[in-house]
């Protein structure tokens, strides 16, 4: 999307064709430092199941699990690896378990990329503005998973309503969604013919139940910023730690993301420096500090649609403490 400032004074074309390089032991490394995690957490939760420490164990391997979309997202861009197919493989595989197929996703997300905060072809703002309720819904994982499997079962039926899907893509999003229809229910059948709770224990509850870590990432990136075209004011980044780094792939660094989407994961920190130092900072807050303010913004009733559309008002107070709210 077309921006307000020159990306040339950020990065030059030399620096950024470099940033841009593809790695594909980097992408392994992720990938399987991510999926081995997982395997960990899974491991041990088979050995605990009659002791308390299930419970933080069961939670971790459902946040694992759901920041896989972190990685679903990046291979979406064709940028973990440098080698095509293994990008749209590992995709695939990560769609198919996030109940998002990769193919849906990538459309949606691309769209998103062009028309960012854009109400009317934004492919990742196909909602109403937010009420608390529908906020607490959608952050609690709710609403989030109702949609994601009504959507398969819809595209199942041969049933595309997504506007930002071109009539030429309709087939590809169909088929893709009959597939997974059709995995997701040969794996039920197996399971109750196997009498078996494996994928629910070990995969469907731990995901869904623990949606709602992965949804303050969803919902800081863009939310409570301007509806403009203007990645640096509708775009945030997220201050946390290392772990939290690690397992959203970087994506943390989402104004550098959004400003140059062909720059992969690992390089992000770089990214961000540079920007940082040509544009000056992103806007930036904590996930505690940020669902505080848009809690306490949506409440006494008022809508998402109360807020001004072209300022941002989500931010941080200055030198720390509450957040500052849009004037009544």
């Amino acid at each position: 999307m077309d921006v307000s400032f020159d990306r040339r004074k950020i990065l030059t074309p030399v620096r950024l064709r470099e940033l841009a390089q593809r790695s594909d032991w980097r992408g392994w490394a992720q990938a399987l430092s991510h999926f081995g995690a997982i395997g960990l957490t899974g491991a041990l939760m088979s050995q605990l199941w009659n002791s308390w420490l299930i419970i933080p164990v069961f939670m971790a391997h459902g946040v694992l699990i759901n920041f896989l979309y972190a990685g679903q997202h990046e291979l979406s861009h064709g940028t973990p690896f440098q080698t095509k197919k293994v990008n749209e493989a590992f995709g695939r595989l990560i769609g198919f378990l996030m109940i998002y197929p990769r193919d849906f996703d990538q459309i949606q997300h691309f769209a998103h990329h062009t028309h960012t905060s854009d109400w009317e072809k934004d492919g990742e703002l196909a909602r109403e503005p937010y009420t608390l309720s529908s906020y607490l819904s959608w952050t609690l994982g709710f609403s989030y998973w109702s949609t994601r499997i009504a959507r398969i079962i819809r595209l199942a039926r041969g049933v595309v309503v997504e506007p930002y899907i071109r009539p030429d893509q309709h087939a590809k999003v169909i088929f893709e969604g009959r597939v997974h229809f059709a995995l997701y229910a040969l794996l039920a059948i197996g399971s109750v013919a196997m009498q078996s709770w494996a994928l629910v224990l070990y995969w469907i509850a731990p995901m869904m139940l623990m949606k709602w870590v992965h949804q303050m990432q969803n919902t800081i990136e863009h939310l409570g910023l301007e509806h403009s075209n203007d990645i640096m004011t509708n775009t945030r980044s997220t201050q946390t730690n290392a772990v939290m780094r690690w397992m959203c792939w970087q994506m943390q660094y989402h104004t550098a993301h959004h400003m140059f989407p062909s720059v992969p994961f690992w390089k992000l920190k770089e990214l961000n420096a540079a920007i940082e130092e040509g544009a000056g900072p992103p806007h930036k807050m904590s996930y505690i500090a940020f669902q505080i303010q848009i809690i306490r913004a949506l409440m006494g009733g008022k809508t998402e649609a109360d807020y001004p559309q072209h300022e941002v008002w989500i931010i941080p107070r200055a030198n720390g403490g509450a957040m500052r709210l849009p004037a009544e």
